[in-house]
């Protein structure tokens, strides 16, 4: 009989292989690590380091481990692993709407951010109501996410102390946080500053405003533009806001109102670019020459403004960006290694076009 001697080098020091018998499952039919470890041959302990570090193992092993979790459906018992690596590799993000493509975008950089450093995703929707915001902070937290992004902690001491208690970091996407707070985001006072300033630039006499949601988020660029129209001489009071959900249909709607309260209006800041483009369209239905007779300025050049007939003056926002560089300042914090700047301003771009 010939006698086969393996040169290979050993699993990991102090291997001991458990005789193979087939796989065995728990009583509810979920694989188990020792499951694993009995179909490829090897202890839990290099099973545990194969599916931790790969480099730790043999090639031999690592491909007996890989095909034994294939054919077992094996899937890591996250809980077990946070207990022994004291990070859950979870992170919370909340958001106001996730069909609202600014937040899509943002999403989007923050996956691309945390996807490469092994992190998974608890992803929220607010329907921008601080109640619901609170509600799934609580729940998140009972996942013990190793961080949180946010959209906007809306003015509630309760959140914020919780958050503080917790002991969970957390950075601030699109506010500039009051100091002492990570945040990474830019000024939505200071935007709606630029654009009042450039609507009363252009020679409006009788600007108007227009708003829906009105989030924290909305009322500080309404502020700021209310400012520069002030600054310039210009009554500021003229406004139709509603809490209802923003939409295109919604800014047909408000613009008749404004134009019902005031005919003279010539200007109309629309407090982001779907109700921009139903003002637009109304225009277009009531006969109205934009800019002639009424300029239009929306908010975040979402792609449709570029396009449209005319195109419209807007606020281009770094959504992408803004989910990237919080998310990255959040695995910073995670790791021990403190930014220096806590609040990161990416600022915003007025993109002056042919509506205003």
């Amino acid at each position: 009989m010939t006698t086969i001697k393996r040169t290979q080098p050993a699993d990991v020091p102090g291997d001991k292989r458990p005789t193979a018998g087939g796989s065995r499952r728990r009583p509810s039919g979920r694989a188990t690590l020792d499951d694993v470890a009995r179909d490829a041959q090897v202890s839990t302990m290099t099973v545990s380091r194969a599916l931790r570090d790969p480099s730790l193992v043999s090639p031999a092993a690592r491909e007996r481990i890989e095909a034994a979790v294939r054919q077992l459906g094996y899937i890591p018992n996250l809980a077990a692993r946070t207990l022994a690596s004291a990070r859950s590799k979870l992170i919370g993000v909340l958001v106001p709407s996730l069909s609202n493509a600014v937040f899509v975008e943002t999403l989007a950089g923050v996956q691309d951010c945390v996807g490469a450093a092994g992190y998974q995703l608890l992803i929220g929707n607010t329907g921008y109501s601080p109640a619901r915001q609170a509600q799934l902070l609580s729940a998140y937290l009972a996942h013990a996410p190793d961080g949180f992004l946010v959209a906007g902690i809306d003015d509630s001491k309760t959140v914020r102390e919780h958050l503080k208690a917790s002991g969970v970091p957390l950075v601030h996407m699109y506010d500039l946080a009051p100091q002492g707070e990570w945040s990474v985001g830019f000024s939505q006072r200071k935007a709606g500053h630029v654009i009042g300033a450039h609507v009363a630039s252009r020679g409006a006499k009788r600007p108007g405003f227009i708003a829906a949601q009105l989030d924290p988020r909305t009322m500080q660029r309404r502020a700021g533009y209310r400012r520069a129209l002030r600054e310039a001489g210009l009554d500021a009071g003229l406004e139709v806001l509603t809490k209802a959900p923003s939409s295109v249909d919604l800014g047909c709607t408000l613009l008749r109102s404004l134009l019902t309260e005031a005919p003279d209006c010539d200007a109309v800041f629309c407090c982001n670019d779907d109700l921009a483009l139903g003002a637009l369209f109304e225009c277009q239905r009531l006969g109205i020459e934009v800019p002639h007779d009424l300029a239009i300025v929306g908010f975040n050049d979402l792609p449709f403004a570029a396009v449209a007939s005319p195109t419209i003056t807007t606020v281009a926002t770094p959504r992408y960006a803004v989910g990237f560089e919080a998310a990255r300042m959040l695995l910073r914090i995670i790791d021990g290694d403190t930014p220096e700047q806590r609040r990161m301003d990416m600022g915003f771009q007025l993109v002056v076009r042919e509506s205003a």
